[in-house]
């Protein structure tokens, strides 16, 4: 029995390592190329070698090539927050929830980071999304501290102030001259959030 070529590439792509990744590699060298808006899942999926239906098994639209791993960060930073030590105050705690995002984001490749940084900001869709995120990221920061005792409004300052040391220090790994790794740069932008609580 004869086989297709779609037939055949959906059985390369099955046995391919990491299709996941490699659609997301195509995906932002697209978006780079060609821009958000004129990308298609299906060109996406042609550059990664594989056909339209793995993509959609991987991800629900192109914006999710982008914002796919948001749920389970999202977990990661409360698990952090919720697991600090009883006698951290609400800024300890946050820190050991964006440690915990460090240690799933440091991984990723930077200059994958560079591109996803630099198509998000070149499309103020992308960057609301983005923002809309952060905003769940700190409702559910604010709410694991409020399991700990914490009140408000501390525990919505510490959330949302640790929410925007984590998009700055993700800005500034991918940045082009900042060559630290992530971990050292997210608890660097902790202390200079400290230093300007402590100054003013």
């Amino acid at each position: 029995m004869s086989v297709t070529v779609n037939a055949k590439i959906e059985l390369m792509g099955r046995w391919q390592p990491d299709s996941r990744g490699r659609l997301q590699e195509a995906a932002l060298a697209l978006y780079s190329e060609r821009g958000f808006d004129q990308t298609t899942a299906a060109q996406i999926a042609a550059r990664a070698g594989l056909t339209e239906r793995t993509f959609f098994r991987h991800f629900a639209d192109k914006r999710e090539v982008l914002f796919g791993g948001s749920a389970l960060l999202q977990e990661r930073i409360v698990a952090g927050v919720a697991g600090a030590p009883d006698a951290d105050g609400p800024l300890d705690a946050v820190s050991r929830g964006l440690d915990a995002a460090a240690a799933m984001l440091g991984p990723f490749r930077r200059d994958l980071s560079r591109q996803r940084q630099a198509v998000i900001a070149a499309n103020p869709e992308l960057r609301e999304r983005e923002l809309a995120k952060l905003d769940d990221y700190a409702e559910a920061v604010a709410a694991a501290l409020r399991q700990r005792g914490v009140s408000d409004p501390q525990a919505t300052l510490a959330a949302e102030a640790g929410m925007t040391v984590l998009r700055v220090a993700i800005q500034r790994w991918a940045s082009e001259g900042d060559e630290r790794d992530l971990a050292t740069i997210m608890r660097d932008s902790v202390a200079e959030l400290r230093a300007v609580a402590t100054s003013s």
